[in-house]
């Protein structure tokens, strides 16, 4: 079986293990054990209240419960800049013009821009290799939709996903080469690197206040921002289905875009449903295609679990939650439980049996 559960101080092997296998690129989780417990801490300090809930950052682990071991990661920041301070570029246009001359000239430009500030991030999607099929790369994301949700109150109503930009299989990013790398005396990968662990200060001190007019930039570096890398592009796809949109901003480094949606019109969050658990001693088949199955919360915050079940256990008021199930999400019969799609695709079958 496969459950979403908080991140514990005995997943920092596996984790370590994933992030070293991720390469360059995902510099949230960097394979540096004394960087991925602090991540820990933060996370366990977070689900067990001993922080502000809105200063928490929120990680979830996926346990494959047969082979007792973590295959996967996601994340969310309740709030960003509220420490470091968050920078992107802005895509916007500057317009010159001449009545006498006739001249009217759009530039497209970038701006340094904090104006993430104070918002949710959902960060920190990793899957093991082992496990990427069967849908788990969905119910690994999109669990933290649930838990958003669930718990809105310690977060902003808007949430955002910082993309992975472009760069080449060297780690080299065409933006940086044009950019950045002219006002930092450092490669892209480890500038980006001390920014994915927080030592952001030196961006500020060193990145130009002035719009950058992109008709200075290469047409290789131009081509890039906005764009996603290869690896990322499923990811992207996913956001989208859930009603994410480019909002205008760009990362700094990479030039990877910025999608947001609003809690309430993420699609996991408008197609659930809560229902009364049944627990069933009958067997029954879990191992389903991922559209015939749904994903299940307990809708506790310390002890947050999520897991699949067969879309046939939906009844009119009730769910019916196979004992083995019942107990690795520690829900008892009676208790409210939710209910979300797993997969893409037309109306939702949950919404079929609601109505």
């Amino acid at each position: 079986m496969l459950i979403i559960r908080p991140l514990q101080e005995t997943d920092l092997e596996d984790i370590y293990r994933m992030a070293q296998s991720a390469g360059k690129g995902l510099t949230s989780l960097p394979a540096n054990k004394d960087r991925l417990t602090g991540k820990i801490n933060r996370a366990q300090d977070a689900f067990n209240q001993r922080c502000a809930p809105e200063a928490g950052m929120y990680l979830f682990a996926l346990e494959d419960t047969e082979l007792k071991q973590c295959v996967g990661i996601s994340g969310i920041e309740a709030r960003v800049g509220l420490e470091e301070v968050f920078y992107n570029y802005r895509l916007s246009t500057t317009v010159n013009a001449s009545r006498e001359l006739g001249v009217h000239v759009r530039t497209p430009t970038l701006h340094l821009t904090n104006d993430m500030t104070d918002t949710t991030e959902i960060c920190s999607l990793l899957l093991s290799d082992t496990h990427r099929k069967g849908g788990n790369g969905l119910l690994l994301s999109r669990c933290r939709f649930m838990f958003l949700d669930d718990f809105h109150r310690h977060f902003s109503d808007k949430v955002f996903a910082e993309m992975r930009g472009v760069s080449d299989e060297s780690g080299r990013s065409p933006l940086w080469d044009a950019l950045g790398a002219r006002f930092f005396d450092m490669e892209f990968s480890q500038a980006d690197y001390l920014s994915g662990v927080g030592n952001k200060s030196f961006i500020a001190e060193l990145m130009p206040k002035f719009p950058i007019y992109l008709p200075l930039l290469p047409t290789e570096a131009r081509a890039v921002i906005g764009r996603v890398h290869d690896n990322t592009a499923p990811a992207l796809r996913m956001l989208q289905s859930e009603g994410f949109n480019f909002n205008g901003l760009v990362d700094i480094f990479d030039g990877g875009p910025l999608v947001e949606a609003f809690i309430h019109n993420i699609r996991t969050v408008r197609e659930s449903l809560n229902r009364h658990v049944l627990i069933s001693r009958k067997p029954m088949n879990l191992d389903l295609p991922s559209e015939e199955r749904v994903m299940v919360s307990n809708r506790s915050f310390r002890n947050f679990r999520v897991t699949t079940i067969p879309l046939q256990c939906i009844k009119p008021d009730t769910v019916s939650i196979p004992a083995e199930v019942a107990e690795a999400l520690e829900v008892s019969s009676g208790d409210l439980v939710r209910l979300a799609p797993l997969k893409d695709g037309g109306r939702s079958p949950i919404q079929t049996i609601a109505h």
